[in-house]
């Protein structure tokens, strides 16, 4: 006797349903990010003056993962918990997670691994692998994981990049209120984990080669990655003060951004800003709500000339920010953390020499692409050359018959975006515009790639790197096909 199928309420049979779910396009299966304590408090107890503790607090910042920071050295609390989570230990500083554990004297990346912030990739191969997490970086994962391709960002410390430094962002669009680079830097995270992207902390490039169409990233634990395609936005970095003072005090006083990290422990005090940027003026603004007095050190004449008018204006009518133009900072000093600075006159040449509780240092931008020098083409100064140059020059060892896409660098396949590339303009929208072109390009690259380019992508002989030299090693030159009156070879150097 033949039996009659069960039937659901809308009239299909069960295999119905079972061939219609197996014609049904499934979600692909995106990279899961290990939970982070995000919720619940970190406390650290430590000494106040600690270079380390500074780097702890840094990355628990940076990465908006609440915490809370206890002085061993004069907070009873502080002295009750560290006797109850290490009984007799004398080392600082100790990490008390959620969970219970207790970490004495972590550095940050086994920080990261306890808190769960992925430190490894998952798997070798991908068809994007972005270096560097800065908006131009996170901008460009989540256009690429948005679009079907498996993407991966690494970053040498935290994503965010030097956004994460900022208290307070105002001209970004789509938040009309302010918000701090932390926050916004966590919000563009979590969009792009949520389109798949896989992110990797606490690892910096250390190599880059062409295999063929592959492209192999050397990571700094000896990782190698092969991708299809390179997103090279690995940013900028402050410049050190050289004074003796000054490096043997960083994390003690002397500070590289950090402003929103490190406020709490200045207040009522009177601190030093260098630097008359947008970073140098936001950071001044959110140090005059806890400082008693904010003494933001240009070497301009008038902040004007390198600061966005808005916060001039706030600036200007904010009491207790004193503006020291035209001066720079000398030297810094003090028993153990930073007790005074010396301020110089770049006009007079006169020395002052001033009491200070802290000093935050927000000037210049030196590129990160010390490891590529000699792989890509670079500028005299370090950053990234891409596309076709000023005066029609091609990079002196294109190999292909067409001309570099405007992001591309003297290697293809490999795109270079935001800060880090020469002739960018070096403010954040900027960099997150830079990101999207990137991924646009990168699908005109891979487009071409599997018919075209493969035939005539030539791997260039293996040479020793000329020492200082800032231009790819010379390979054989690409085949006719540019219009000589219009295109130059730009020669090496």
């Amino acid at each position: 006797m033949e039996r009659t199928p069960t039937r659901h309420p809308d009239g299909t049979t069960p295999d119905a349903e079972a061939a219609r779910e197996a014609a049904t396009p499934r979600e692909p299966k995106r990279h899961k990010p290990k939970p982070v304590f995000l919720e619940q408090q970190v406390r650290i107890v430590g000494h106040r003056w600690s270079p380390r503790v500074h780097e702890l607090k840094q990355l628990l910042g940076r990465s908006r993962v609440r915490h809370l920071w206890l002085d061993v050295d004069a907070d009873p609390e502080a002295q009750r918990l560290a006797a109850q989570a290490a009984p007799g230990s004398t080392t600082f500083p100790l990490v008390l997670l959620p969970d219970g554990r207790v970490l004495v004297d972590p550095d940050v990346e086994h920080l990261a691994r306890a808190l769960g912030l992925s430190t490894q990739p998952s798997g070798p191969i991908y068809d994007l692998v972005v270096i560097g997490g800065g908006p131009a970086g996170l901008t460009a994962a989540i256009n690429a994981a948005s679009e079907g391709l498996h993407t991966l960002v690494v970053d040498q410390n935290v994503p965010g990049g030097q956004i994460t430094y900022s208290a307070m962002i105002e001209n970004f669009p789509g938040f009309p209120r302010s918000l701090d680079g932390a926050d916004l830097s966590q919000r563009m995270v979590q969009q792009a984990e949520r389109f798949g992207v896989e992110i990797v902390r606490m690892r910096r490039a250390t190599g880059l080669r062409a295999e063929g169409l592959r492209r192999l990233v050397t990571l700094d634990d000896g990782t190698e990655l092969s991708a299809r395609t390179i997103v090279l936005a690995p940013g900028v970095s402050f410049r050190f003060l050289e004074s003796p003072g000054c490096r043997a005090l960083v994390g003690a006083g002397v500070y590289y951004g950090a402003a929103t990290v490190e406020a709490s422990s200045c207040r009522g005090d009177d601190v030093y800003v260098l630097g008359g940027g947008n970073s140098g003026g936001q950071a001044a603004l959110f140090l005059a709500t806890i400082a008693r007095t904010v003494h933001l050190v240009t070497s301009d004449d008038d902040i004007g000339q390198s600061m966005s008018r808005y916060l001039v204006d706030r600036i200007g009518t904010t009491s207790n920010i004193v503006v020291v133009p035209h001066s720079t900072v000398a030297d810094a000093g003090g028993d153990g953390h930073v007790e005074w600075v010396e301020l110089l006159d770049v006009r007079s040449g006169q020395v002052e020499r001033v009491p200070a509780c802290a000093l935050f240092v927000f000037i210049g931008a030196a590129p990160r692409s010390e490891w590529l020098d000699g792989i890509v083409a670079l500028d005299e100064k370090g950053f990234i050359r891409t596309g076709v140059d000023e005066g029609c020059c091609l990079p002196a060892d294109w190999p292909l018959e067409r001309p570099p896409y405007l992001l591309e660098t003297s290697l293809p396949g490999v795109f270079a975006a935001g800060d880090v590339r020469h002739g960018s303009v070096k403010r954040m929208t900027s960099a997150a515009g830079e990101g999207a072109m990137a991924v646009h390009l990168v699908h005109q690259y891979l487009r071409e790639t599997p018919a075209d380019c493969a035939a005539r992508l030539r791997r260039p002989p293996r040479r020793e790197r000329a020492p200082g030299r800032r231009t790819a090693p010379g390979r054989p030159p690409g085949r006719a096909g540019f219009d000589p009156q219009r295109f130059e070879r730009r020669p090496p150097g």
